[in-house]
């Protein structure tokens, strides 16, 4: 087997390092405490070409692939976990549903300025009452001659208040089977379309840079040609393509437990207790080589998803045992590198 990653991902890694350390970390910690998404440095991204990693060419994407996709997101999640949080969301299940479900007039119009990062994206799914439960939602479309007409809201919304945002895909119910059944769309909404309203910024406990609000429709009509693929079959659109985004989850949890575990190794070297460093005492060697252990367990999982995604083969299972490991993993690694620092 091999293990190393391919040129272009450490190419791309390196690029994204290199940014992260002049153009996020810098400032990560101001735009915590103002709570603002830095739109500014998001463009930046996208004159790089990082905003549409994976995005076919003909859309404005570099179509870099799962494994490069990875690579990128060690290096900006260790930077700022709020931004790249943002552009997780915006790379993954806010730009994947137009990339495999849309129409190329739809691709053109909406995916493009995404995947060229002028515009941000973002995916409407989560309700008051629903979330993990995606088949529970109860904000409707119905059809009203050509056009659609959707009411209900939405919760916890990443990326669609920002100054930039092109406007939120949005998973609604359509009506009922012969047999009973829930029918479900999935839709387009612009930015600025009469009876649709984003709410304020939600107070979070973390993740303060990135954008979460509540969105709501109420009458809010948009044209028939804003179905993205089949009416009906919106829930399994968007089950299609959330394994790419536990896979892109999976990797923001690493990037976020590989950095916890370097500041404590770098903070154990320094300080200095009884006359000798941190890390000369075997508790503390003991405690970092478990975090090391963990992280590197998270890591094989996460890239092998990657792989998996990349080769074209069944990612559902890998994906889901990547983000169950490894988000897991992140936390007490960071709670363990806090306890490190002591005071």
């Amino acid at each position: 087997m091999d293990f190393e990653l391919p040129a272009e991902a450490i190419e791309l890694q390196k690029l994204c390092r290199d940014f992260a350390e002049k153009e996020i970390a810098p400032y990560a910690g101001g735009w915590s405490e103002q709570q603002r998404f830095p739109a500014d440095v998001f463009r930046k991204m996208g004159e790089l070409d990082l905003t549409g990693l994976l995005i076919p060419h003909e859309y404005g994407g570099t179509d870099a692939g799962y494994l490069a996709y990875v690579a990128a997101m060690e290096a900006i999640g260790a930077a700022d976990q709020s931004f790249a949080a943002a552009w997780n969301a915006h790379s993954t299940i806010a730009s994947l549903p137009l990339a495999a479900f849309g129409t190329a007039v739809q691709k053109r119009a909406w995916l493009t300025p995404l995947a060229r990062g002028t515009h941000i994206g973002a995916f409407g799914l989560t309700e008051a009452t629903a979330g993990s439960d995606a088949a529970g939602i109860r904000t409707t479309a119905r059809a009203d001659g050509d056009d659609w007409i959707l009411d209900g809201s939405k919760m916890f919304i990443t990326n669609a208040g920002t100054e930039i945002s092109l406007g939120v895909t949005v998973l609604a119910l359509t009506g009922t089977g012969a047999d009973g059944s829930k029918r479900y769309g999935t839709f387009f909404v612009p930015t600025g379309t009469p009876g649709y309203t984003v709410g304020r910024p939600l107070r979070k406990i973390g993740w303060h840079a990135m954008d979460t609000r509540e969105l709501i429709f109420e009458n809010c009509r948009i044209p028939g040609n804003h179905l993205i693929g089949e009416e009906g079959n919106g829930l399994r659109q968007f089950l299609d393509v959330l394994d790419g985004g536990r896979i892109s989850v999976a990797a923001l949890a690493l990037s976020l437990g590989q950095r916890a575990l370097e500041l404590a190794i770098a903070h154990a070297g320094q300080r200095e207790q009884f006359g000798k460093p941190l890390a000369n005492f075997q508790a503390i060697q003991h405690k970092i080589a478990d975090m090391a252990t963990e992280v590197e367990a998270a890591r094989a999982l996460v890239y092998r998803a990657a792989w998996l995604a990349d080769t074209g083969r069944p990612i559902g299972e890998a994906a889901g045992f990547a983000k169950q490991y490894s988000a897991p993993v992140a936390q007490p690694a960071a709670r363990s590198s806090v306890q490190k620092h002591g005071g």
